[in-house]
């Protein structure tokens, strides 16, 4: 395999360590390899992720010289929280007169939750920065702290966004001390002092445990021979280089279910729908629109943090999953799984291990419900019925998926349990899927319904190794189409691989001049390129919150060996048309190609709007840009274009900025601008001014040929 470079993507899970390898150029899965994650080797996780390495580049006859891209996701900061397996952490409140006041005010932080009855062990205290000529007494202010036991030192002051001289004091002085230690100012440039605090906090108390990982794992992919730098996967589907992860481990909370999000988004074509990875114990779930992953902020403990993340949602059904009975009925399946009660599953036993076996109940675990059935056999071997079980005995898991078996043993299974229930092997099977669909269902349609997604827009696409025991029945419930995706069970690890590099910059500018927005821009664009992006491949999303006076600019990049054309010839004209029509709620003939570039065609068309009551109301045009895979990238029911070229762009932008601003509410509102260029849809429409559109829209059309093709977008406010 040394005629070409390969792409490696690594998931460190909590029970096996995955590893994939795809073609740097056509983007293809070349080989995959599986093995127990090893959390008691003296090296860590790290010395699984070699072994899945080794294991991976035997199978496909490579070695360390043919990897240009490594990157992994891991688990070990969330496990980290969930587990309670942090440092102590010192808060250093910095300031004097009113400010001194708020940050005194930080030794009432208030607890952490990190789990029931689990809190971030935490310290503060208070050093008011000295007059001039005074001596500061900040170093027995953190030896104060080292004493009461903080590993980790967090220097907070009210406004070190703007100055971060105080913070950098307080840092620079514990590690004097021998102490790792963390300025709000390097986790986020957010105002908000608390908030900006507590996020600091979190990252700073699994800073020895992250470090740690991240020296075993570069020393060992260093010993292995491999030179590509190593990459690891953010909590918003991106990835960034190791010493950023060293800087803010934080980033890497939810990094597992965010791989498979992006795995999804960038193998599966997916336009509008909901995401659902189904492992052994949970599933996970996460809206698509309009070709992005909807991000928020996200929680932990309880409390906001300044941590943008994928929107997961999580429920604990998985394939593995163990049934509840009450009552003479399936009262409820979960939490609970049988990998981790340690039994096997009915369902992969040989059907005559089963005979004589009787249903028990009992608590898989100490402290759990004791009402999780078991069937044991006569030399008292207990095996658990599950969901797999379930979807198998149906015949809802095709042949060629990882979690496929014949259905003999589940039927024996299911015999047993029918008879408690007093009904069939099929109808037991089918009420367990029901309770297991009605726990999703509520989280998807609640998804949909905050996204505002219509039903007739969406796909249900089932991901990990449990996809087809969930996702097929659950599409069912809600009447939606659904499909499996390719490599389910490799998910995760194939969106590491394929991931982009990423990286958001938040500042607060109230009322952003042109050149404020442009400096945040650059910022986000040189960081990306100095975490390995290609220049060429950056993009760049810019928005401004008004309200909060936040502009925010999210920055994503290639690295040099992913190459943007696939080598595959592209989707027919015919096909993308399909596609925009079925985005658009309309028919193919309805729909004409209104203009292109060599990667994307733009349709447009008349479509009718509804009325009150659903009644016909009034037409409106419509647009939807298609890529060269048949992906819809971007959709709207009410907008306006203009084919358009590099030398008559900025014109042409202005033109429909001036034709379709609104005055009716007294401040103008422009309409949600867009430019096709290229390969690429350049999104202007969070930007509150026309200046503002022409000045962003002026970085992208520099320096490329006047004559270069381009499509104008004017989303509607209406």
């Amino acid at each position: 395999m040394t005629s070409s470079r390969i792409r490696v993507g690594i998931d460190v899970g909590g029970t096996f360590t995955d590893a994939v390898a795809i073609d740097a150029d056509t983007l293809e899965l070349i080989g995959q390899a599986k093995v127990r994650t090893t959390h008691r080797d003296e090296d860590g996780v790290a010395r699984g992720i070699v072994q899945a390495l080794e294991e991976l580049l035997s199978t496909i006859d490579a070695t360390a010289a043919d990897i240009g891209f490594l990157a992994h996701g891991t688990t070990q900061a969330t496990n980290a929280l969930l587990e309670g397996d942090v440092a102590t952490v010192g808060i250093v409140g910095a300031g004097r007169g009113l400010e001194g006041k708020r940050a005194a005010q930080l030794v009432r932080l208030g607890q952490i939750e990190l789990a029931p009855g689990r809190n971030l062990p935490m310290h503060s205290a208070f050093w008011r920065i000295p007059a001039a000529g005074e001596v500061s007494d900040l170093p027995a202010v953190i030896a104060g702290l080292s004493k009461a036991g903080a590993e980790v030192i967090v220097g907070a002051e009210a406004y070190s966004v703007d100055d971060e001289t105080h913070e950098t004091q307080i840092t620079t002085e514990a590690r004097n001390q021998g102490l790792l230690a963390t300025g709000t100012h390097e986790i986020t440039k957010l105002y908000g002092l608390r908030r900006r605090t507590r996020t600091a906090v979190v990252n700073a108390s699994i800073l020895p445990r992250m470090l740690a990982t991240a020296d075993m794992v570069a020393g060992s992919i260093g010993k292995a021979g491999i030179t590509a730098p190593l990459m690891v996967m953010r909590c918003d589907g991106g990835v960034m280089s190791l010493d950023e992860m060293r800087r803010r481990p934080l980033l890497t909370i939810l990094s597992g279910p965010a791989a498979g999000v992006a795995g999804a988004l960038m193998n599966e074509r997916i336009t509008d729908g909901v995401f659902l990875e189904t492992g052994g114990t949970s599933t996970d779930i996460s809206v698509i629109k309009q070709g992005r992953v909807t991000v928020r902020y996200a929680q932990i403990g309880g409390h906001d943090t300044y941590l943008s993340s994928l929107d997961v949602r999580t429920v604990g059904v998985g394939g593995g999953s163990m049934i509840r009975l009450s009552n003479g009925r399936v009262s409820d399946v979960g939490p609970r799984s049988a990998h981790i009660a340690g039994f096997d599953y009915c369902c992969y036993a040989e059907a005559g291990a089963l005979a004589g076996a009787k249903l028990v109940t009992t608590a898989p675990l100490p402290g759990d419900p004791a009402d999780y059935v078991l069937l044991e056999t006569p030399d008292g071997t207990r095996y658990a019925l599950t969901v797999t079980c379930a979807a198998n005995l149906l015949g809802l898991v095709p042949a060629s998926d990882y979690a496929y078996t014949d259905n003999s043993a589940a039927r024996v299974g299911f015999e047993i349990l029918g008879r408690e229930l007093k009904m069939t092997a099929e109808a037991a099977a089918e009420a367990v899927l029901a309770k297991a669909s009605s726990r999703v269902a509520v989280v998807v349609e609640a998804l949909l319904k905050h996204y505002e997604l219509p039903n007739d827009r969406v796909v249900l696409v089932g991901g990990g190794g449990g996809a087809a025991t969930v996702t097929p029945h659950l599409a069912n419930t809600l009447k939606l189409p659904h499909r499996i995706a390719a490599h389910n069970e490799v998910i995760s690890p194939l969106g590491v691989a394929m991931a982009l590099v990423r990286e958001s910059v938040e500042r607060i500018i109230p009322n952003p001049s042109q050149e404020d927005v442009l400096s945040v821009r650059s910022e986000a664009e040189r960081t990306v390129l100095a975490q390995g992006a290609a220049a060429e491949s950056i993009e760049v999303d810019v928005e401004i919150d008004s309200r909060r006076s936040v502009v925010r600019a999210t920055a994503t990049g290639a690295t040099q060996l992913r190459t943007t054309d696939r080598g595959r010839a592209g989707a027919a004209e015919a096909e993308t048309r399909a596609a925009a029509a079925k985005t658009l709620r309309t028919t193919p003939n309805e729909l004409r190609l209104v203009g292109s570039t060599p990667q994307m065609r733009v349709y447009g068309g008349t479509v009718r709007r509804s009325g009150v009551f659903g009644l016909l109301g009034s037409q409106a045009d419509a647009v939807a840009v298609v890529d060269r895979d048949g992906s819809v990238v971007y959709s709207s029911r009410d907008a306006t274009w203009s084919q358009s070229d590099v030398g008559t762009a900025r014109a042409g932008l202005l033109e429909l900025l001036s034709e379709h601003t609104d005055y009716s509410s007294g401040a103008p509102r422009i309409p949600a601008m867009r430019m096709v260029l290229g390969g690429r849809l350049i999104n202007l429409a969070g930007l509150l001014t026309a200046d503002q559109v022409v000045s962003m829209a002026g970085t992208d059309l520099a320096n490329r040929p006047s004559d270069e093709a381009a499509v104008l977008i004017a989303e509607l406010n209406r």
